[in-house]
């Protein structure tokens, strides 16, 4: 995506500088911010395509800022960077709203290829909707319309990130029907490289705590054991 425009969020000021030389080298736009209130300030002021956060930072941490974010209803795609390698941190991280996430130290290119990937995804979340056409699929408080890349609920917008939409425009387009989280990863996302079947499950966790009343007995979003999730509407939902 030529001429994205990238926020990098670090405490540390030669990281920043770094990045911002060399995300500016591959055609990116880049911004840099070393706090929550400087974020904010900047998201406020015009739109940005993605979003680099340290999760590591004084203060505010990188955790509390997404989970802020999203609570808001901005859905930037975010990007995480982490010192930690623990596998719970990486979870967290995309529990709270993260869109992918990426340890230290890391190489600059992979950090290049992430961003792409996730560019490409909200493009694909985007784009593939209105090449399907302007279908509108209606269940329960909500209607999901997939031309105009639009969630809402008794008539106000509900606001979700690139993957979570990606998923459930996917599982919307299949109802009845179970899909695997290899299928969904290549229908959503279009690769599986960048992305991995546990992220299928954080999305779809995420995607629960919107759409149903009780996440712990899902009515619209079902698991079918041995065969990964099922989209059931109002049609197939029993009264």
């Amino acid at each position: 995506m030529p001429n994205a425009r990238i926020l990098v969020l670090d405490d540390e000021a030669e990281l920043r500088a770094l990045l911002q030389r060399y995300l500016g080298s591959q055609g990116f736009e880049v911004r840099q911010v070393s706090d929550g209130e400087q974020l904010d300030r900047l998201l406020a002021r015009e739109p940005y395509d993605a979003l680099v956060l340290d999760l590591m930072l004084p203060g505010e941490d990188g955790l509390s800022i997404c989970r802020r974010l999203r609570a808001n209803g901005e859905a930037i795609p975010i990007l995480m960077l982490t010192a930690r390698g623990e596998a719970v941190e990486r979870i967290i991280g995309l529990e709270m709203g993260a869109d992918d996430y990426l340890p230290k130290p890391f190489e600059p290119r992979e950090l290049v290829a992430r961003l792409r990937a996730l560019l490409r995804r909200q493009q694909l979340a985007r784009g593939s909707a209105s090449l399907a056409g302007d279908g509108v699929v209606r269940f329960g408080p909500f209607v999901l319309d997939l031309g105009a890349c639009r969630l809402s609920r008794d008539g106000r917008d509900v606001v979700l990130t690139s993957g979570e939409f990606a998923l459930l425009q996917v599982l919307a387009r299949h109802p009845g029907r179970p899909l695997g989280r290899e299928r969904l990863l290549d229908l959503a996302f279009g690769s599986r490289k960048d992305n991995s079947e546990r992220s299928v499950d954080v999305q779809v966790l995420r995607l629960r705590r919107v759409l149903e009343e009780d996440p712990a007995t899902p009515r619209y979003i079902r698991t079918v054991w041995g065969a990964g999730y099922v989209f059931v509407g109002d049609r197939e939902a029993p009264q």
